[in-house]
């Protein structure tokens, strides 16, 4: 082997692990820049004890905007729709005191950081709003489908078992 050939070698190689390296911190850097703009929802219900109101809520704990792609309603377990004004109608018509709701439309954001309340009774009390407090914890279950900025994660989120 001469002078040469051994160059050409190295500079192969060279070049090869040169090329592995750009490659891998492309890659670590997209997935980083991917990380960055994660959103996370969660759901929680809420009874204010120091005021008088109970809430369904909807918060974006992550780093990056929620963006809903779809929602499924069940009501004692059964599909009702998604969580658009006509379902709030069915589900809401029947009880004797109407709670205030927020629809989440497929193309809504929630942005990082914020809060949504997909239903809110102000005057609660436990003796008179009892049926909404078992609404939201046992009856009514909310799944919403949301993505990230770049798309195609098809995240999901439902509240925990009460």
């Amino acid at each position: 082997m001469n002078a040469d050939t051994v160059t050409a070698v190295a500079a192969t190689v060279i070049a090869l692990g040169s090329l592995w390296i750009s490659y891998t911190q492309t890659r670590d850097s997209r997935r980083h820049s991917r990380q960055s703009v994660k959103p996370l929802l969660q759901i929680r219900r809420v009874k204010e004890y120091e005021s008088t109101e109970a809430e369904l809520r909807v918060i974006n704990a992550g780093l990056g905007p929620a963006i809903v792609t779809s929602s499924v309603v069940r009501l004692d377990g059964e599909p009702i729709g998604q969580w658009d004004y006509n379902t709030q109608q069915r589900v809401l018509s029947s009880f004797p005191t109407r709670p205030k709701a927020y629809s989440l439309r497929p193309g809504a954001v929630v942005l990082a950081g914020q809060t949504v309340v997909l239903l809110s009774l102000d005057e609660f009390s436990n003796d008179q709003h009892g049926w909404f407090w078992e609404l939201i914890t046992r009856r009514l279950v909310i799944e919403i489908r949301y993505e990230s900025l770049y798309g195609g994660e098809n995240f999901s989120v439902t509240p925990p078992e009460f």
